[in-house]
């Protein structure tokens, strides 16, 4: 009966307003009314005017504002006010995403949330373009109490209406919550919808422009960087700017550019550490960086922790916390992908489609600097390689155009020519070498003219007055298609001294063979005591096979040039190379009482440089190798060896083929170097020694006691290594002591400790076989090695 009552008061209201009647007859409809009808009415009245404030408001307060972020806000201030709510907000639909959006201040930051369009109580309002009022809801399917959680918030009601545009399709919606009083009403909703069909044009307006203003920058912005880019030809400075310029472009926390590298199948980038930069290198299919380079698809991860290819240690170790990652394959103009971009926590949520599509745009730029900037790379290391091994070569060199006029010169050249650069280069080589040097000008033009090489062994060169013995050689210059580009002229200076000092400076230091050169040692056979080193590569021949010759002999180079550098530290003599071998003496032509010390030493840092060498190896996509060293001192023959042409400087003697059968035996006992007692017996300073055996060379009947050095060892990695020397000591004496059930049990402990221990291992086969078969009444645990 109320409601019928209800309806009948407000047609009459209805019918006043839609007539639009004058004051008088106003007056006189309401002088007709009961008091209920009148109150009715007026309250009626007043309701209608508070919504056309409201929507006059919104009109005043909004129509100048193409902010979107200040419009949001505005707007949520006057519809939560106008219908008393707590809190609201203002969602758009981003066509291009299919996703609501809303933004809102957190400190000096905004913050975007995003969710697909047709999710929740949002999103049913905007899909089905109906406004709903919600008395309760958390009895509402639709509403999410996840949020109420986190927040701390208690949702009571909700009331939510479309934004439309003026074709009537929805483009957003507005969405409110808790009333002050109550629950909210249909007059509620009817005020909402009025003022958001107010508001409709100026958000449709300020999203416009927003777009139109953002599509602007981000060309004005792509532009620049592309051209600064485009300017930076090194790599590494390259890499940083890329890297600066997506973290600007796509507003995240830090980027990263990832680079393959083909000839180990790694992806590579520099990382800040403080003031530094660090590479850093993985396998190129590990991680969502490896994901995205081995599949070419972008990756775009809202949660990374959800993510099962993401690795959180490495957040753990650096105290990051990654949230959200965008990482997109960067391909060359072929389509082939040579790297990874990466972003991390996108400024304000997830990252959007736009992102993606900017981050696209920038790398498909970036990736031409980058193809320009690693060809620069090449070049210039190239460069600065063939200029650094010319000046590097003792030799000169000088090189000359096909109109034999000088355009090259090396260090090596003004110094034995005595001529500076400047005087050389621009000449040409008649007017260079003259009067007594006129056969090298005759040398270069043959060469140029016949296009022969020209070789002249131990020749005059006439200097200023003086004469230099030299080798010279001429040479065509040629380029890849066999056009001749001129002459390499190659000078050696063979004079008395430096001869000398050249063939000494192979085999010991430079301080040794000044002595010699001084005549303070006499050259000779004599019969000293002196500590012999040799080394070997192990499995050389098969490594050899799968290097190649060339590889192969880059290799032994780099190599030899790092060992011998610490022979000669330690006052050692190089005797020769034997294939990968190197056999060195220490205690000849000098000795001291520390030879046999500094022999052992030049052995551990030999070790620890093997260290270095291999790392650097393994970062060049090599394989590692591994050595074995034996040392041994004893009275050895010194002295030249050989015939009056041809004769060596070296030494010979049982205590030579004792330190090479040393050597071989690491492969028996798995150790890396091997020194007799008599060495032991020799030094002055305590190592870590482990005895290894006692040994019978073939050929010999006194026993010799062996000791592993295991100095080399890094602690950090073996820590307990001292534990492994004393047990194994005591395994020794027992198996000696024909105990060899409790010898076996100490040499399982040794492996235990020391995990791939083959020498404890070779023990314990040891101990089954003699338990097994028992050795003879006179065994005095001597092993009678079978090689030489």
């Amino acid at each position: 009966m109320a409601n019928k009552e209800n309806s009948e008061k407000y047609e009459l209201f209805k019918d006043v307003m839609e007539h639009r009647l004058q004051q008088a007859d106003i007056r006189q409809v309401l002088n007709q009314l009961s008091l209920e009808e009148r109150d009715f009415f007026v309250e009626t009245l007043t309701g209608t005017f508070d919504k056309l404030n409201a929507v006059l408001e919104v009109t005043h307060q909004v129509s100048d504002i193409l902010t979107l972020d200040i419009l949001f806000t505005r707007l949520v201030e006057l519809t939560t006010e106008a219908l008393r709510a707590d809190r609201g907000t203002i969602f758009l639909n981003d066509p291009e995403t299919g996703e609501l959006f809303s933004r809102a201040a957190m400190g000096e930051l905004t913050q975007e949330i995003r969710f697909p369009n047709h999710l929740g109580i949002a999103g049913s309002v905007f899909t089905s373009g109906e406004s709903i009022i919600i008395d309760d809801a958390y009895a509402d399917p639709r509403f999410n109490p996840e949020v109420d959680k986190k927040t701390g918030y208690r949702t009571r009601n909700i009331i939510t209406a479309p934004i439309r545009g003026k074709d009537g399709v929805a483009v957003g919606v507005v969405q409110l919550l808790n009333k002050h009083e109550n629950n909210f009403s249909e007059h509620d909703l009817s005020l909402l919808e009025a003022m958001a069909a107010q508001a409709a044009s100026a958000l449709i307006n300020a999203q416009l422009f927003e777009q139109v203003t953002r599509a602007r920058k981000e060309e004005t912005q792509l532009l620049e960087v592309t051209k600064a880019i485009s300017k930076e030809i090194h790599l590494k400075p390259l890499i940083k700017r890329i890297m600066s310029t997506t973290s600007m472009l796509l507003e995240a926390d830090r980027s990263t550019l990832f680079l393959n590298d083909e000839k180990t199948n790694e992806l590579w980038s520099m990382v800040a550490q403080g003031m530094e930069t660090k590479e850093i290198r993985f396998p190129n299919h590990l991680g969502i960086a490896g994901s995205v380079f081995t599949s070419g698809n972008t990756v775009n991860i809202p949660d990374a922790y959800a993510d099962s290819r993401f690795n959180p240690e490495v957040d753990k170790k650096t105290g990051y916390r990654t949230n959200t990652i965008l990482c997109m394959p960067v391909k060359n103009k072929s389509g082939k992908v040579i790297g990874v971009v990466q972003s991390l926590n996108k400024k304000g949520g997830p990252f959007s489609g736009v992102d993606e599509k900017r981050l696209h745009a920038f790398s498909a730029q970036a990736s031409i600097a980058i193809e320009n900037a690693t060809l620069f790379e090449e070049v210039l290391t190239m460069k600065n390689y063939n200029e650094s091994m010319l000046e590097s070569m003792a030799n000169g060199v000088v090189t000359f155009n096909e109109d034999g006029i000088a355009e090259k010169c090396n260090s090596s050249a003004e110094r034995i020519l005595e001529i500076l650069e400047k005087d050389i280069l621009a000449k040409k080589a008649d007017s260079l070498f003259v009067d007594d040097n006129e056969w090298i000008a005759n040398a270069i033009h043959k060469t140029v003219t016949e296009n022969t090489i020209e070789l002249v062994m131990d020749a005059e060169l006439s200097i200023l007055g003086k004469l230099k013995s030299v080798n010279l050689s001429t040479k065509p210059l040629v380029n890849s298609k066999g056009v001749n580009l001129g002459v390499l002229l190659v000078i050696e200076d063979i004079s008395n001294e430096k001869r000398l000092k050249g063939t000494l400076a192979r085999y010991m230091t430079k301080e040794v063979a000044d002595q010699l050169m001084n005549n303070e040692a006499m050259l000779g056979g004599q019969l000293k005591e002196a500590t012999v080193f040799f080394s070997d590569i192990r499995s050389f021949t098969t490594l050899s096979e799968s290097l190649g010759a060339q590889e192969t002999v880059s290799m032994l180079n780099d190599y030899f040039t790092d060992m011998v550098e610490i022979l000669f530290e330690r006052g050692g003599i190089l005797d020769k190379y034997i294939g990968d071998a190197i056999m060195a003496v220490f205690g000849t032509p000098f000795a001291t009482d520390r030879d046999a010390d500094h022999a052992v030493l030049s052995a551990i840092e030999m070790m620890r440089s093997l260290r270095d060498f291999n790392e650097r190896r393994l970062k060049e996509g090599h394989d590692p190798i591994d050595i074995g060293i034996g040392l041994n001192t004893a009275p050895v023959v010194v002295g030249n060896i050989g015939s009056l042409k041809r004769m060596d400087y070296t030494v010979i003697g049982d205590g030579v083929n004792l330190a090479a059968r040393l050597e071989g035996a690491n492969k028996l006992y798995g150790s890396h170097i091997l020194i007799s007692e008599f060495t032991v017996a020799a030094l002055k300073d305590e190592y870590l020694l482990r005895e290894a055996d006692l040994i019978q060379v073939k050929g010999k009947t006194e026993p010799v006691a062996i000791y592993e050095v295991l100095d080399y060892a890094k602690e950090e990695e073996h820590p307990l290594i001292r534990e492994v020397v004393r047990t194994f000591a005591h395994a020794l004496e027992v198996y000696r002591n024909r105990e060899f059930d409790s010898a076996r049990m100490l040499f399982k402990e040794c492996l235990a400790l020391l995990p791939g221990d083959k020498m404890s291992a070779m023990y314990i086969d040891r101990c089954d076989h003699f338990l097994a078969t028992p050795p003879p009444a006179d065994w005095d645990g001597v092993w009678v090695m079978q090689s030489k």
